[in-house]
């Protein structure tokens, strides 16, 4: 007896020693430090790896590449279970990216708590809640590590850089989508279809008390029922839980380099953020920005309580948000409206109770002029001006489909990454479509994230009747993923695929005239048209700069003559009204 039970007793603590060693393959670099350490992007994905083979509520897989040559990973915590096993219309997915900016790790470090801690039930995770991240999404800034670049930043001690491996901010990359981690990202969220997204940051354009500020989808451009939603209610809600547990919370803080004293706006997060690609898709997008200059262990621990909440706030209110987010989906319908230019609206005035410091201007020992000076010694509460709402400033009318000639295939290659429908003629036809052309537009002197992007774009618009070839893509605007079609596909929407170059084909004339040649045939052409005689004797008379250039003078007659191309300015994406 005393034999068997040494052996029983060896076993048992070489069970407990096994034991002891998982849990500490399970303790993160950020616990294991001094609270001001982060994991490398290997550190990362070997805890997943470890915490996948542990516990069947998570699974972890590959899903994509990224520019530097490695997988984007997708971390799950029950879903592929939850999906496969439980297909009632109440279980509500959520996903969280970490490392866009991986200079900003205080996501990296909490996600990876947070799974761990559901796995082990230490804290109790939500019933029928999916939870995904992406562990690291900017692979490559995550490698270059350094100890300097995040300037004002307090802490870790060292961390990733905010450009990818080609240099882009992930961030910037949402619509014009130049990376593989974007195009691999796309993979992720369509695959996982998610109810809320978080994106976790670290930010700093002005000095406070709070820890934590959140960057919520703008309301208004969310739209309808579930626009005021998020505003109404959950914004509110989320507010409160996170004061009662010792967390309070503010709208991310607006300004850059000012005291936040006389009131801030709502950032606008157009489709080129995470925030503002996800609102396409009727998905509830929640930004969190911890305070740079606060200490990293409590950012960290800010992040998790943050995610906690939000899970716990979306899990008990599921049914509700899944409603209405079904319902954002059959919202919009050919012949309505859609707002695709906004702006800030200054009377929309509301207020918020803002915990502050006192600020004062004082001479700079560097540049011997005046400098804004914060006293975390005078801490202050008090009410300040607070605008969050934005108001459509252009409309357009949604077309019954869009036609899209065959060989525009970057463009077509990203309807296809983002889920949208289309289908190809199976012969060549003759359609009557509306047309655009490109009347003004102006562009950027200075390269922005590898585009020279344009901006005050004007089109005039025409009825045409156009021939299509077999193998041209029709795109009809009753499915799920309308907004992202309208949104890339109108060229004066906020970010439109225009505007980021995608067309830029067309703004270049390929075929033109010599003058001395052209000078004849422009003479015989005025001679046998009066009325375009007059007007080019009007415009000598109204305009001296013209009146004084003999090429524009030939130009002109040009594009009013049948010799000038008809592909230049005229935008090759044609819209079906009925």
């Amino acid at each position: 007896m005393m034999f068997i039970s040494k052996y029983y007793l060896c076993i048992l603590l070489l069970i407990l020693s096994l034991m002891v060693e998982a849990s500490d393959e399970l303790v993160t670099t950020f616990e294991k430090g001094n609270g001001n350490q982060t994991a490398t992007y290997h550190e990362v994905i070997k805890f997943y790896q470890e915490l996948a083979a542990q516990y069947d509520s998570v699974t972890m897989e590959a899903v994509g590449m990224t520019d530097a040559g490695l997988p984007l990973h997708k971390v799950s915590f029950q879903s592929e279970r939850v999906l496969k096993n439980n297909k009632k219309p109440d279980v509500l997915t959520l996903l969280i990216n970490n490392g866009i900016h991986p200079g900003e790790p205080d996501g990296i470090d909490a996600t990876m708590m947070l799974f761990r801690d559901y796995a082990q039930g230490k804290i109790k995770a939500p019933k029928n809640t999916v939870l995904v991240t992406i562990p690291v999404y900017n692979v490559g800034g995550a490698l270059n590590r350094n100890s300097t670049t995040r300037t004002n930043q307090n802490g870790p001690e060292s961390y990733g850089f905010r450009g990818n491996a080609r240099n882009f901010d992930l961030n910037r990359d949402f619509i014009k989508a130049d990376t593989l981690n974007s195009r691999s990202f796309m993979a992720v969220f369509h695959q996982v279809k998610p109810d809320i997204f978080i994106d976790n940051h670290v930010s700093n354009g002005a000095d406070y008390q709070y820890v934590l500020t959140h960057l919520l989808t703008q309301h208004n451009k969310l739209g309808g029922a579930l626009g005021r939603y998020l505003k109404q209610r959950f914004q509110p809600r989320l507010e409160q839980v996170l004061a009662q547990k010792g967390w309070p919370i503010t709208p991310y803080v607006n300004v850059f380099n000012r005291p936040p004293d006389d009131g801030f706006s709502q950032f606008f997060d157009s489709p080129r953020y995470s925030t503002g690609y996800t609102a396409l898709f009727n998905t509830l997008g929640m930004m969190l920005e911890t305070h740079m200059l606060k200490p990293y262990a409590k950012r960290v621990e800010g992040t998790y309580v943050f995610m906690q909440s939000v899970i716990e706030l979306a899990g008990d209110d599921r049914n509700n948000i899944r409603q209405l987010r079904h319902k954002s989906f059959s919202r919009l319908k050919a012949g309505d409206e859609y707002p695709i230019q906004w702006q800030l609206d200054k009377k929309a005035e509301s207020s918020i109770e803002f915990l502050g410091y006192k600020t004062n201007r004082v001479k700079s020992e560097v540049t011997g002029l005046s400098r804004l000076k914060y006293n975390r010694q005078a801490p202050f509460k008090k009410t300040i001006k607070y605008q969050d709402t934005y108001i459509p400033t252009e409309f357009i009318q949604i077309p019954k489909a869009y036609i899209i000639p065959q060989g525009w295939h970057r463009v077509i290659d990203l309807l296809n990454l983002n889920g949208i429908k289309m289908r190809r003629f199976s012969d060549n036809r003759t359609i009557a479509v509306e047309a655009y052309r490109i009347e003004e537009y102006s562009t950027s002197e200075d390269s922005y994230e590898g585009h020279y992007p344009h901006y005050d774009v004007k089109v005039s618009k025409s009825l045409k009747t156009v021939s299509f070839k077999a193998g041209d893509y029709y795109i009809p605007t009753e499915q799920p993923g309308v907004r992202y079609v309208l949104e890339v596909l109108e060229p004066k929407a906020t970010d439109s695929l225009f505007k980021w170059n995608y067309f830029d084909s067309l703004l270049q004339q390929k075929e033109g005239f010599s003058p001395y040649v052209w000078e004849d045939l422009a003479l015989q052409i005025l001679a046998r048209n009066p009325d375009l005689k007059a007007q080019f004797d009007a415009k000598k008379q109204s305009d001296s700069d013209f009146a004084q250039n003999d090429y524009e003078q030939l130009r002109w007659i040009h594009r009013h003559s049948r010799h000038y191309e008809s592909a230049h300015l005229n935008y090759p994406v044609y819209r079906l009204i009925h």
